[in-house]
């Protein structure tokens, strides 16, 4: 299983700094002046000093430079708002059986999304969600609790039946403005009723992602003839016989419901995103920042 790789081995950390400092010179290359915003969550971060004038407000003088300098300057900030960073995690046993791939994609895309928030003093929380959804931990803030993330996250147990019913019991809060990213292979035990259980991010008061991860043997498995299938996460078994043409009906019905998963997210205004597992980390997770996340840019 996947557990013999080092989920988040020294290498994974260093590109995960390069990632975010990539990020951090492509945000400051954009951005022109301070900026504000009317939006609620939001917070004063110190830009830089400027000779101070009659003008200006006394209580923006900067004392302990004038007591270094005996020259007066105020402080420039820059309106930075504050978001809350929700990611749903599924934590079902089809996640890590039979392509474990799928669990430490799943594992290190939550750690990156979180660790972008986090340096960018966004509140992370994150959930899991298999049978029923738990909240894993409380709001974090600031980088210092990449270390805590990550102890829970490699603890997770990836284990029991999906049930995508577990989102409509998601409530994300209204005091600042929310990002909610869904990490799922959207395996439930009946995928024609996955786009209705997507129905429930209609409710959330946020900006959302759905990233349906996906193994390539899942979309086209390489099996013939006589076999006996075990469902991982109900253990039911079944013996069948497998033909060609059987093969190619069951690419044509996955592919129709990944694309109808697709059309129910377009329709309500949620961002899909399909990531194979054979796609390299940093490709897929600029991928997904650069289809317009608040997160990518603040």
């Amino acid at each position: 299983m996947a557990g013999a790789e080092p989920l988040f081995d020294p290498e994974f950390l260093r590109r995960l700094r390069t990632l975010f400092f990539k990020l951090r010179r492509r945000r400051a290359l954009r951005r022109k002046g301070a900026q504000s915003t009317p939006a609620l969550g939001f917070t004063r971060e110190f830009k830089d000093h400027r000779a101070y004038t009659f003008s200006d407000d006394f209580r923006a003088i900067d004392w302990r430079l004038y007591a270094r300098l005996e020259r007066l300057f105020v402080r420039l900030f820059e309106e930075v708002q504050e978001f809350h960073v929700h990611l749903l995690l599924d934590k079902s046993a089809s996640m890590a059986e039979p392509h474990p791939e799928k669990r430490v994609t799943a594992l290190r895309l939550a750690l990156a999304l979180a660790y972008l928030g986090l340096m960018n003093q966004h509140r992370v929380s994150l959930y899991a969600f298999g049978a029923d959804l738990t909240t894993e931990t409380p709001p974090l803030k600031g980088p210092g609790h990449v270390h805590r993330l990550i102890q829970r996250l490699e603890a997770l147990p990836f284990r029991g039946e999906t049930d995508l019913g577990a989102l409509a019991r998601f409530r994300p809060r209204r005091d600042r403005r929310g990002i909610v990213f869904v990490l799922s292979d959207l395996l439930g035990p009946d995928p024609a009723r996955t786009p209705e259980a997507l129905g429930a991010c209609l409710a959330w008061p946020a900006e959302t992602h759905v990233v349906h991860l996906l193994h390539p043997r899942e979309r086209r498995p390489v099996l013939e003839g006589e076999l006996k299938l075990t469902e991982v996460e109900t253990g039911e078994q079944r013996r069948i016989f497998l033909t060609r043409r059987d093969l190619e009906r069951y690419a044509a019905a996955f592919d129709a419901f990944c694309e109808g998963v697709a059309r129910a997210c377009l329709t309500r205004q949620v961002d899909y995103l399909a990531w194979s597992t054979e796609v390299p980390f940093e490709r897929g997770f600029l991928d997904l920042l650069s289809r317009g996340s608040a997160l990518a840019r603040g």
